[in-house]
């Protein structure tokens, strides 16, 4: 699939199939994760498969009251966990160095933005899942206290098309020179 096809047809899918996903499939995707850019190159994303049914059950457990990708959780083949080992990106020398306080989380959206595209060109569904209690997902994974847990994934062949979203239109989110200058 072309790249802009895949950006412009990725959804976010919480309705599964059962169907197991190939462990070259699930490796290409991942290594798509992994050439992500990252501050400094440090690669500090970290990831976890989740396979286990019991361990997913307890994931969905964790979302907020609601969530409407709780089913998702427990459906999905896989759910991976999304991490980056803390006090790496935005550090030179253990000295923070930029004013975002955690620039992990720009390394580990990079990382997420490759993984659902190729999750997409491969023929796969994911949604974005961060509407939780983190300390207790972290928990439920054995994620270490200098590695911060920023959002769950599930992963799987879509049962049910997600819809399309409304995007505004460029000349609303595009500026030239200096904020809100149009031209």
């Amino acid at each position: 699939m072309d790249l802009y096809d895949a950006v412009m047809k990725r959804r976010s899918i919480r309705k599964y199939k059962s169907d197991d996903v190939p462990p070259d499939v699930l490796e290409r995707v991942l290594d798509a994760a992994r050439w992500a850019p990252s501050w400094a190159n440090v690669q500090a994303t970290r990831w976890i498969v989740v396979r286990d049914a019991e361990i997913k059950a307890k994931l969905a457990e964790a979302l907020t009251p609601g969530n409407p990708s709780t089913k998702a959780m427990t459906d999905a083949p896989i759910v991976l966990a999304l991490c980056h080992e803390k006090r790496l990106s935005g550090y030179y020398k253990d000295n923070q160095v930029t004013t975002i306080t955690d620039f992990g989380l720009f390394d580990a959206g990079l990382a997420a933005a490759n993984l659902t595209l190729a999750a997409q060109a491969e023929g796969l569904g994911t949604v974005h899942v961060a509407a939780m209690n983190l300390e207790l997902a972290a928990d439920i994974l054995a994620v270490p206290e200098d590695v911060q847990l920023v959002e769950l994934i599930p992963l799987g062949y879509p049962a049910k098309e997600g819809f399309p979203t409304n995007r505004r239109e460029s000349d609303q989110l595009i500026s030239y020179d200096q904020y809100g200058k149009k031209s």
